[in-house]
């Protein structure tokens, strides 16, 4: 499959935003050339704004600026963007329900190199609580452009969630991007897996390898946590023996969560793979994190052949 940068797509796709809309204004904490915001210092530094490494006060001045009428993409490391401003998010944009969207990039173990410190397990968990929050998390380049077109027309506070490195392209353009609503990707009669992120390129590539043993699985993507439709969760879930989720968060208060949730009306044995109760760690590649921490299709496979 072509792969393509979130990131990269990201930053193009907020500068075509910020071109048409003016009051369309970024903010950065010292990592604009990591998250992508430096396309709009680069291209239109007065809707630019660097403030260093502040999240809070970063998130608080974004607030000032929505009260403004502007509408501000608040950008950093999603470990830094969810954990370090916590209480501004919630005092100052959730409660008030401001229109400051929060990017959250290099989220997961997509920041390798920089160990626990830089990696982000809770970031959907922590946004996810917030009343008032829509929480995005697109599975590929595609999604993420069209993630941020429908961020900046809700008004309100939105989290976005973003990987570092190239992902596999696995949505269409032609497909439909709706706030709360899943996408199909490949039918199934037997077990849903349900994943979003990289989890979704490890759910597809799980299919093949179970339908050698004969099961059929359905894999469906989830770009957003919150709000999710239990109506649509329910369809998209409908007609199957269980349900395994795939996410690269936490499997606490992440997509499993959200997924047990929205289908308790229709009780089915389910399975998580994601990160369990665990920090993160240096590594030399993203795949060295990934294979360490379970999140392979091989595990996908195990967690469907177990649940079944």
């Amino acid at each position: 499959m072509p792969e393509k940068n979130q990131r990269q797509a990201y930053g193009a796709a907020l500068l075509e935003l910020a071109r048409a809309n003016r009051n369309i204004v970024a903010l950065d904490a010292d990592l604009n050339g990591s998250t992508q915001s430096i396309q709009i210092e680069k291209n239109l530094p007065e809707q630019y704004f660097e403030m260093g490494i502040g999240e809070a006060n970063m998130v608080s001045v974004a607030a000032g600026l929505a009260l403004c009428g502007k509408i501000p993409f608040v950008h950093s490391f999603a470990v830094f963007a969810a954990g370090r401003p916590f209480d501004q998010i919630r005092q100052g944009v959730c409660l008030p329900c401001l229109n400051v969207k929060i990017v959250g990039s290099s989220a997961g173990l997509s920041d390798f190199g920089d160990g626990a410190t830089h990696q982000s397990f809770e970031d959907m968990a922590m946004m996810s609580v917030l009343p008032h929050m829509t929480v995005l998390a697109p599975v590929d380049a595609v999604e993420t452009v069209k993630a941020v077109k429908v961020a900046a027309a809700i008004n309100g506070p939105v989290y976005i969630r973003l990987n570092r490195n190239d992902l596999p392209i696995l949505t269409k353009e032609s497909d439909p991007f709706e706030v709360g609503l899943p996408l199909v990707l490949a039918e199934g009669k037997d077990v849903a897996i349900c994943a979003n992120g990289i989890g979704a390129d490890l759910a597809l590539r799980a299919r093949e390898s179970l339908g050698k043993h004969g099961i059929s699985a359905r894999v469906i993507n989830f770009s957003t946590i919150k709000p999710l439709s239990a109506e649509a969760t329910l369809k998209a879930v409908n007609g199957v023996r269980g349900i395994v989720t795939v996410e690269e968060h936490s499997v606490i208060g992440g997509l499993g969560d959200a997924v047990a949730r929205a289908t308790g009306r229709m009780p089915l044995p389910m399975a998580r793979v994601g990160i369990k109760d665990d920090y993160g760690q240096s590594a030399h590649s993203y795949d060295d994190l990934l294979n360490h921490y379970g999140l392979t299709a091989e595990a996908v496979e195990e967690a469907v052949l177990g649940l079944l």
